[in-house]
């Protein structure tokens, strides 16, 4: 850029003692003479002609010629001569650009003679201006242009290389983490960059580097204190810094602290968004003086594009807290203490695990104290990963508590929980498994909605899946007029732990679900006995496969009998005219018959419950009510009831050779090794009693 091996013009010692020179008029050359001592510039007819002034317009001083010369090509100007001065130079040359009163661009050449004392110490420099603009396409003027140029499309390069990063920025963090990428700010040769967003009067710093450019005090301010980001956001206005000095002007609070970095020169920029300022961001040199139009056009170019992406990732981190802070509050607040039982519940969202996708799903889990000593564990997933999905999930998980609370059987719970969801206005579906268990017989009836398989783990430290037929999802079978459930029973003995848990805890990348579920028996059985260790080793393992999903996680151990004898009990509510209820009021018979250890008996038990629970809905008006139970002591006998709101007492009659009726308590009598009738408040329950083979020691 400097030309200082230009041939500069031969001057006599005492020019330019008459400025209008004719020789260099002729050749649209003006001459100057520049007084360093007084601070003064004159210039001559010419001169004039060249920046485009008149004499009345200008006052002699240098710095009045910025009407003209942008302040970046001033920089520029300042340090060249400088350099020369530094240097013991005699002269410089330079090209430059100067903006004409009209607004058109020109470019213009100097030559300037440093004349010194006999101390070496500059006093004048006189020289010539002339305008170059013809020279454009050739010589030094040219090569200054493209090498300009060549800068600026780098500069405009990087801005698109920045944006483009930013487009996949879904948090503040990574917005900062794009900027201080080595392909982002500091390909635009900035040294510093410091950022803060607005919040309530004041600007939050929420960026700065290097490490150790920190300024005390500065973490937090008000915008009306006076620096440099406070002032671009109340003026929606960048401010270009051109040099030190200016620096230390304009802001003498903050420039004592940043000397150190040896700044020459700063961009701020207003992070403007929908008409509103969200923050500001500096950028700050310590290797250029001034910024071309062109640069500044860039820069501010850069700011909008990030505003745009600041703004993007705040509103998405305000959805993901929204959406979280619904989530928590659908998740049961705490889990109720199960006597005979150890629990442990556990969620892992897929933000918590590194995701970097929209990370609210509508994974749930839930613990449902029932009559009788039994207790119901749900767990199940939304479709989706959104706020909708966990305000789903809520609703889903008040009505099946509500549904298993009433006395349904497990199916009719999820029969009327797929009904709710397909009636909900809502396009989404939900996988859900519900376990039904009482805990002093360790029978679990089990029903599966499209979700995954519950596992096992035993007493002795192994794991199994356990298969369990299961119908279409929530939402999905009501709509297919498919609400059918089949329940499957298994019987969990003291030591052994129930695992319900989201497939997010299964899935892994390249691999089926069969291979989750073994890998994930493998962990459970190295895992520790304690379910709630235990829970913490899955839910570590999972952050550390990081996933896409979220993880809900229900752990239930039962626990031994105090007394070593089992004492079950298992409740059924038949309503009047409810044939499936009747017929999961059977179900829920024969499963506990078997899995009790009934053995031989079991066909008769089955025979006189149906017989009682018939009885009970022809004879009376409203519904019954059937537990069956192992009764404690010295022999292992079950008990059948049937409870209904009749106060009549029922007659044990004989049937005509030809009736249809009367037989029932004949029946009962002769098969039960003990029956009778007990009132009940405003009803009464009718009772039978069995004994059952003692278990072998093995089983």
């Amino acid at each position: 850029m400097a030309d200082r091996g230009a041939s500069a013009p031969s001057l006599p010692d005492d020019w330019p003692a008459h400025l209008d020179h004719p020789i260099l008029a002729l050749n649209h050359m003006g001459t100057f003479d520049w007084d360093l001592d007084a601070g003064l510039f004159h210039m001559d007819t010419q001169a004039y002609e060249v920046f485009d002034l008149t004499p009345e317009e200008y006052d002699g001083r240098p710095e009045s010629l910025a009407v003209r010369v942008p302040p970046a090509e001033s920089s520029r100007l300042d340090a060249v001569v400088s350099q020369a001065i530094k240097d013991g130079s005699e002269n410089y040359g330079t090209y430059f650009r100067i903006r004409c009163r009209d607004g058109t661009p020109r470019w213009t050449h100097t030559q300037g003679y440093i004349r010194r004392d006999e101390n070496g110490r500059p006093r004048r420099v006189v020289g010539i201006v002339r305008d170059a603009t013809r020279e454009l396409e050739d010589g030094e003027a040219r090569n200054l242009r493209d090498a300009q140029g060549q800068a600026l499309r780098r500069q405009t390069g990087v801005v698109q290389a920045v944006t483009a990063a930013l487009a996949h920025a879904s948090s503040v963090q990574e917005v900062i983490d794009v900027l201080k990428d080595t392909h982002g700010i500091p390909n635009l040769g900035a040294t510093s960059l410091v950022m803060g967003l607005v919040e309530a009067g004041r600007i939050r710093l929420v960026a700065e580097g290097p490490a150790g450019s920190f300024v005390p005090g500065t973490r937090i301010t008000r915008i009306d204190e006076p620096y440099p980001m406070g002032e671009v956001v109340q003026t929606f206005s960048p401010r270009f810094i051109e040099s030190p000095e200016e620096f230390a002007e304009r802001y003498p609070i903050l420039w004592p602290h940043i000397t150190d970095l040896h700044i020459t020169s700063a961009a701020y920029l207003p992070l403007i968004a929908q008409a509103r300022p969200i923050g500001a961001m500096g950028l700050l040199y310590n290797d250029r003086l001034g910024f071309s139009t062109e640069e500044r056009a860039v820069l501010v170019a850069l700011g909008s594009s990030i505003a745009q992406s600041l703004q993007r990732a705040m509103l998405f981190e305000q959805e993901k807290d929204l959406a979280q802070g619904l989530q928590q509050a659908m998740l049961p607040r705490t889990i109720p203490s199960v006597p005979g039982a150890d629990v442990a519940v556990r969620y892992r969202s897929a933000a918590a695990g590194g995701s970097l996708g929209r990370d609210i799903g509508g994974d749930w889990y839930d613990l449902i104290p029932l009559p009788g000593g039994r207790v119901g564990a749900v767990i199940g997933d939304v479709q989706g990963h959104d706020t909708h999905a966990a305000a789903v999930m809520g609703q889903l998980r008040i009505v099946l508590r509500a549904y298993a609370a009433e006395g349904h059987a497990p199916a009719t719970v999820m029969a009327r929980a797929s009904v709710f969801l397909d009636e909900l206005d809502t396009d989404r579906f939900a996988t859900c498994l519900y376990a039904e268990a009482d805990l002093a017989t360790g029978v679990v009836q089990v029903v599966r909605a499209g979700h995954i398989d519950p596992l096992v783990r035993g007493a002795d430290g192994g794991c199994r899946r356990v298969p369990v037929e299961g119908g279409l999802p929530l939402g999905l079978s009501a709509e297919f007029h498919s609400l059918e459930y089949p329940v499957s029973t298994l019987e969990l003995d003291p030591g052994e732990t129930l695992l319900l848990c989201t497939d997010g805890l299964v899935e892994q990348p390249g691999k089926d679900l069969g291979d989750g579920m073994r890998a994930l028996a493998e962990q459970i059985a190295k895992g520790p006995e304690d379910v709630r260790d235990l829970a913490d080793l899955l839910i570590e393992i999972a952050d550390e496969q990081g996933g896409d999903d979220d993880v809900a996680l229900l752990l239930l151990r039962r626990r031994g009998s105090e007394t070593g004898q089992a004492v079950g009990r298992l409740q059924q509510h038949v309503a009047s005219g409810d044939p499936e209820a009747l017929a999961l009021a059977r179900h829920m018979v024969r499963a506990a018959v078997r899995a009790w250890g009934a053995g031989d008996r079991a066909d008769e038990i089955e025979l006189v419950a149906d017989e009682l629970i018939t009885n009970a809905l022809m004879h009376t008006e409203g519904s019954a009510i059937v537990t069956i139970r192992v009764l404690a002591g010295t022999d292992r006998r079950l008990r059948v009831e049937v409870e209904d709101s009749s106060s009549a007492l029922p007659r044990r009659r004989e049937a005509g050779e030809d009736g249809v009726s009367g037989r029932g308590l004949l029946l009962v009598d002769q098969i039960a090794d003990a029956w009778g009738v007990e009132a009940r408040g405003g009803g009464k329950a009718v009772w039978c009693e069995f004994r059952m083979p003692e278990k072998d020691a093995g089983t």
